[in-house]
C-alpha cells in the first residue's frame, strides 16, 4: 500500500506540472498585458509633459521587467512555480508566494481565505444532504423496483436530471423567496447586522439555506438513479440469491451484501461528486450573490486578475487528482478483490 501511494504521488506531481504548464501557457497568449495596465495609471499624471511618450514606454519596460514579462513563457513558468530566478529571486510557489492580485491589491491568498471557508462550507453541507437523501432512496427504489414509488421515482429523477442547475436555482428563489418570501433573495448575512455568536451562525445559516436546498435538489436526479442502478445489479447477483435461499433476513441480504457488492460505482459516484461540486457551485454562488471562490473566479476572469484564476485552476486540478487517489484507495476497502498494493 505505501509504495502504491509513493507511485500515485509521484504520477500526480508530473500529471501536476504538465496541467499546471498548459495553463499557465493558455492564460499567457490572452493578449493582454499586466505592464500596460498598471502603466496606464502613470500614463495621466504624464498628460502635459512634452516628453510623455518615451516616459510611458521607459514605464512599461521597467514594469516588464519588474514583474518578469519581458522573459519567454517557460522562464516565467518555471518563476511562477518557483523553480527559476525572476529578476535573480527565486520567488514563486514553492517559496511560499502564490500570487498577487492587481484588483485586489493583495496577496492572492488574502483575497481567496474567506471566500474558500465560504465554499467549504456550503458544500460540505450539500455533500452531506445528498448522500443522506440520495443513497437511501436509491437503495429503497432498487429493493422495490418496479414498484409505484420506484415510478414514481424514476420520473422525478429524470426530470430533475434534464434541468440545469441555474434553471433549478432560478426557479426556487422565484417560489420561495420572491412568492413564499421564506428565504431572502441573496447575499451572505442581513444587511447592517453585526451578530455574533449562535446568532451569527443562525444568520449566516438562513441565507445559506436556499443556496443549499438548490445545490442538494439538482445533485439529486443522477444520484439518486446511479445509486439505484447499482444496488439493482448487486441485487441479481447469485450470491444474493443465495443469502436469501438460506433464509437471511431481507435487511441483511440488502445492506450486509448488496450494499457491500454495489459499493465500487456508489464510491465513484460519491467522491467523483464531492470533487465535481466544488466548480459546480461557481453558477450558485453567483446567483444567490454568494462569497465564494466562485464568484471570485468569475470576477477574476472578467477583470482579468490571471494570478488569482491561475491559482483557483490549480486548487481545482489538485482536487481532481486527490479525488481519484482516494476513489482508487476506497476500491482496496470495499472490496477485498481489489489490489492497491502494485
Amino acid at each position: 500500500m505505501g509504495k502504491y501511494i509513493i507511485k500515485r504521488l509521484a504520477y500526480m506531481l508530473v500529471v501536476l506540472m504538465i496541467l499546471s504548464f498548459i495553463m499557465f501557457l493558455v492564460y499567457s497568449i490572452i493578449p493582454f498585458d499586466r505592464a500596460v495596465a498598471e502603466a496606464d495609471t502613470y500614463k495621466q499624471s504624464l498628460k502635459n509633459n512634452p516628453n510623455a511618450p518615451q516616459l510611458y514606454a521607459a514605464k512599461i519596460e521597467q514594469l516588464r521587467r519588474e514583474l518578469g514579462t519581458d522573459q519567454n513563457v517557460f522562464v516565467r513558468y518555471l518563476g511562477w512555480i518557483g523553480l527559476g530566478p525572476i529578476n535573480g529571486k527565486y520567488n514563486g510557489i514553492l517559496q511560499g508566494n502564490f500570487g498577487y492580485s492587481y484588483e485586489y491589491n493583495r496577496p492572492v491568498t488574502d483575497v481567496l481565505v474567506r471566500p474558500m471557508q465560504n465554499t467549504v462550507f456550503i458544500n460540505i453541507f450539500a455533500t452531506i444532504l445528498g448522500l443522506g437523501i440520495t443513497i437511501p432512496l436509491g437503495i429503497l427504489c432498487a429493493t422495490k423496483r418496479g414498484s409505484r414509488l420506484d415510478t414514481g421515482v424514476q420520473v422525478a429523477t429524470i426530470v430533475g436530471y434534464s434541468i440545469p442547475s441555474f434553471i433549478i436555482a432560478i426557479v426556487f428563489i422565484w417560489v420561495f423567496a420572491i412568492k413564499l418570501g421564506w428565504f431572502p433573495v441573496s447575499g451572505m448575512k442581513t444587511p447592517g447586522s453585526n451578530y455574533t455568536g449562535l446568532q451569527e451562525l443562525q444568520d449566516r445559516l438562513y441565507y445559506m439555506a436556499l443556496p443549499l436546498i438548490a445545490m442538494t435538489f439538482a445533485s439529486l436526479g443522477g444520484m439518486t438513479r446511479y445509486t439505484r442502478a447499482a444496488m439493482s445489479e448487486a441485487l441479481s447477483l447469485d450470491c444474493i440469491r443465495t443469502a436469501r435461499a438460506k433464509g437471511l433476513r431481507e435487511r441483511v441480504v440488502v445492506y450486509s451484501h448488496a450494499f457491500r457488492n454495489a459499493l465500487i460505482p456508489i464510491i465513484t459516484l460519491v467522491i467523483g461528486w464531492f470533487t465535481g461540486i466544488f466548480s459546480g457551485s461557481i453558477v450558485i454562488e453567483n446567483i444567490f450573490g454568494l462569497n465564494g471562490v466562485g464568484r471570485i473566479y468569475i470576477e477574476s476572469l472578467s477583470k482579468k486578475d490571471f494570478e488569482v484564476v491561475l491559482l483557483l485552476q490549480m486548487f481545482y486540478v489538485i482536487l481532481g487528482l486527490v479525488g481519484n487517489l482516494v476513489v482508487d484507495l476506497a476500491y482496496g476497502l470495499a472490496d477485498p478483490r481489489v489490489r492497491v498494493n502494485k
